[in-house]
């Protein structure tokens, strides 16, 4: 641990600093996720009951509470020191069933490694990493969680789109959960300051705390890489954009982390991107992922090249990953047509073609072929062409395909951007009450259990509305929160 306690930025030389959350004005609860509490055998009510807990005015008894150290590399290129800027660990829970999560308030004030930042985080990213965490756990998507989300009281000045123009925005914080926040920049920091005793020390504790029955760093590799696999495969799934694959946003778990300008795709189109810094060279774009899931995991590799003698291990796991992915993806590419013979993967790529020729939405084209409705209601073209529509769905008809398959492997609704600024919207309004939201809850739910809410879903799993063309947040995202 880092000698010099507090939040003062400067250069560390350690894997974590003691720091302490900056007291806010007037916490309030927001929105808790039940489903989230109940996987921690926590009740709801009890976190409603210790309001100052939830920014960090008031700490667990006994806690010594942290932001770590670590580096990446961010559009490819070095950045060395990083670290959790906005991000503090507040606390180490242990389920019933012997599960354990740590628990970070994000947005809760300065850390040594917050550089030119002020820790803070705005409400409509926290709304926006709320629901996304908690619906991509519903959808099976290997993820962080996130347990509540607060209000300050105070405003935050942003600049939101990097243009020039900040504004105050209302402040919020998010208790985001996870078995372990280590990421692949944790172990590029030491390794390229050439503290291999460092890396060999964070590497068997993460090993022995992370990766029980683990026990040589060829395997412990070859699990990060196939676990990497397995999330990327599932993003590719149900049309995720993480929009900022630095190897410090990289779990060591294969866990979805640090929600900023994600999107899910509207029209199939795999040179999309949400976030705007990235608009030029499209790095992040969807159809690019696994790709960067590779070389990221190259990166970290190189980090952790001096545990081993010679690099076949190393090789063998990248290997290990592009074939576990290339599995993986045809599996749920068929399996969300309801096929499991990979004979049929040419007509996978033949209606993904024709979604992007068509400009068909990503989400509502197979619940259309799930429950039999006209494809050219789900293009975004004025005047699809009908004829290779149906041409495809007779084809695709003759398949004897697995109706459950499908229904397990397509989501109904994929929170899109221009739902979350409706419920950023919903949620301001609370804000200005200082009340709970209950329409946060509502999406979380409605994810998990569509049944339930016929009417929200029925809005959210169609094409999105004209409107949100024009509107910034919508139709680009910065890393600004």
């Amino acid at each position: 641990m880092d000698p010099v306690r507090g939040s003062a930025v400067r250069a560390v030389g350690e894997t974590a600093s003691f720091v302490e959350p900056e007291h806010v004005a007037a916490p309030f609860l927001l929105a808790v996720s039940d489903t989230c509490a109940a996987s921690l055998d926590v009740s709801p009510d009890v976190v409603r009951a210790h309001p100052s807990l939830l920014t960090g005015n008031d700490l667990i008894e006994g806690a010594d509470v942290f932001a770590t150290n670590y580096g990446g590399h961010q559009f490819g290129n070095w950045a060395d020191q990083l670290g959790d800027g906005r991000a503090i660990s507040i606390a180490e829970f242990v389920s019933n069933e012997g599960v354990r999560s740590e628990w970070q308030l994000k947005g809760a004030g300065m850390t040594p490694y917050s550089r030119f930042a002020d820790g803070r985080a705005v409400l409509r990213s926290s709304v926006r990493e709320f629901v996304a965490s908690e619906v991509m756990a519903s959808l099976g998507v290997p993820t962080t969680r996130a347990l509540w989300i607060a209000g300050t009281g105070e405003e935050v000045m942003r600049d939101r789109f990097y243009d020039g123009n900040a504004a105050p925005e209302s402040g919020a914080i998010v208790c985001r959960v996870s078995p372990s926040w280590i990421r692949f920049g944790h172990f590029e920091l030491p390794a390229a300051r050439g503290k291999t005793a460092l890396v060999k020390e964070l590497a068997d504790f993460c090993m022995a705390r992370d990766f029980p029955g683990v026990t040589s760093y060829a395997d412990w590799f070859r699990e990060i890489c196939e676990r990497t696999a397995v999330m990327i495969a599932h993003w590719q799934r149900v049309g995720f954009v993480h929009g900022v694959m630095n190897t410090d946003n990289m779990s060591v778990l294969g866990l979805t982390i640090d929600y900023g300008p994600y999107g899910f795709l509207d029209g199939f189109d795999p040179s999309w991107t949400p976030n705007t810094t990235d608009a030029g060279r499209r790095r992040y774009r969807f159809g690019q992922q696994p790709a960067i899931g590779f070389w990221n995991l190259q990166r970290l590799a190189m980090a952790i090249s001096t545990l081993f003698e010679d690099t076949q291990p190393l090789q063998d796991g990248l290997i290990h990953y592009e074939k576990t992915f290339v599995s993986l993806d045809a599996q749920m590419q068929l399996a969300k047509l309801g096929l499991t013979d990979e004979a049929d993967l040419p007509l996978v790529n033949e209606l993904q073609s024709l979604m992007q020729s068509q400009e068909l939405d990503f989400t509502k084209t197979y619940n259309a072929l799930l429950n039999g409705y006209d494809l050219a209601q789900c293009s975004y073209r004025l005047e699809p062409d009908k004829e290779a529509l149906s041409l495809f769905v007779s084809k695709y008809q003759r398949r004897d395909r697995n109706e459950g398959l499908m229904r397990a492997n397509n989501p109904v609704w994929v929170p899109h951007n221009w739902m979350l600024q409706e419920l950023i919207d919903e949620t301001q309004k609370c804000y200005d009450a200082g009340t709970e939201c209950r329409a946060l809850n509502d999406a979380i739910e409605a994810a998990a259990e569509p049944e339930r809410f016929p009417e929200q879903v029925a809005k959210w799993s169609d094409l999105r509305p004209a409107w949100s063309l024009s509107e910034r947040g919508c139709t680009d995202l910065s890393c600004s929160s």
